[in-house]
């Protein structure tokens, strides 16, 4: 009797032990948990549509030191992907690329699901009720893009455009500076500029408001298209930095200090060779 109760003892002593173990496991486990968020840390997540060449494109393979695509086997390229990564190793991070609508970029970086935003967005004083700004990363010119054969081909003020066919991208000052046409047919805002390349093309529009780089990505990609660029005083009129590019981050981010810092060191020069080497790596379907 007394043997059967060491045995039954020393029973319940190796159940506890076991427990203890189990317990001790799982501890371990949770606490090796703990470097996922590490890892996280080591990522700058970098929101754009991915489809606004020459800023950023998307592509199939990682040619021209094109970034993967968070979410599948797709990578971005484009002006906005060559200076995010001069921010992520001058952060002394590893860079993913988000793909997001542009309606969605705000709402991600404002959400955490991106870090910030880098997709040829101006710093507008709405956009800025909303999300914090670094300092630009480009600075650019509103033109017309037309087809090349058209009657608007020739045009050099927006008065050329009384009772055209025009748009520009939804939510962005391109579509909101249609209004200063006075006579425009201003259409429906479209999604994105391959929307409007398409639209252009098929004659549902005559033409469509984009900036400088636009007009030197269709210069290679769609050369039956002409841009209109107008002379001081015959152009549209710019307000509140609308031709001015600059990274968006969450309202009250630190990081808007040191990207700020990065984009400063970047002469006008080493920013127009980087824009022409995107310009002319740009897949041409985009």
């Amino acid at each position: 009797m007394f043997r059967r109760r060491n045995y039954l003892l020393i029973a319940v002593v190796l159940v506890l032990s076991l427990a203890l173990v189990g317990c001790g496991k799982k501890e371990t486990a949770d606490s090796g948990n703990v470097s996922e968020p590490v890892a996280e840390d080591n990522v700058l997540r970098v929101g754009m549509e991915c489809g606004y060449a020459p800023y950023n494109w998307t592509q199939s393979d990682d040619s021209n030191g094109a970034v993967p695509i968070e979410g599948g086997n797709e990578y971005a390229g484009g002006y906005d992907v060559e200076i995010a990564k001069k921010v992520a190793e001058a952060l002394g991070k590893e860079l993913l690329i988000v793909k997001i609508d542009w309606d969605g970029l705000s709402p991600a970086v404002q959400s955490d699901k991106i870090d910030l935003i880098m997709a040829g967005m101006s710093p507008t004083a709405d956009r800025k009720e909303q999300i914090d700004f670094t300092t630009p990363y480009w600075v650019s010119e509103y033109v017309m893009i037309v087809q090349g054969d058209s009657e608007y081909a020739n045009a050099t003020t927006l008065e050329d455009f009384a009772g055209a066919k025009i748009t520009g991208q939804l939510n962005t000052v391109h579509y909101d500076i249609i209004d200063q046409i006075e006579g425009v047919i201003k259409e429906d805002a479209r999604e994105d500029f391959p929307q409007m390349r398409v639209a252009l093309q098929s004659g549902v529009i005559d033409g469509y408001v984009g900036e400088m780089p636009e007009a030197d990505s269709v210069a290679i990609a769609m050369p039956e298209f002409a841009s209109i660029r107008f002379a001081e005083g015959n152009g549209f009129v710019v307000y509140d930095n609308e031709n001015t590019i600059a990274a968006g981050v969450k309202k009250g981010s630190d990081l808007t200090d040191k990207i700020s810092e990065v984009f400063d060191t970047l002469t006008e020069e080493d920013r127009q060779a980087i824009m022409d080497e995107a310009i002319e790596n740009q897949p041409v379907a985009n």
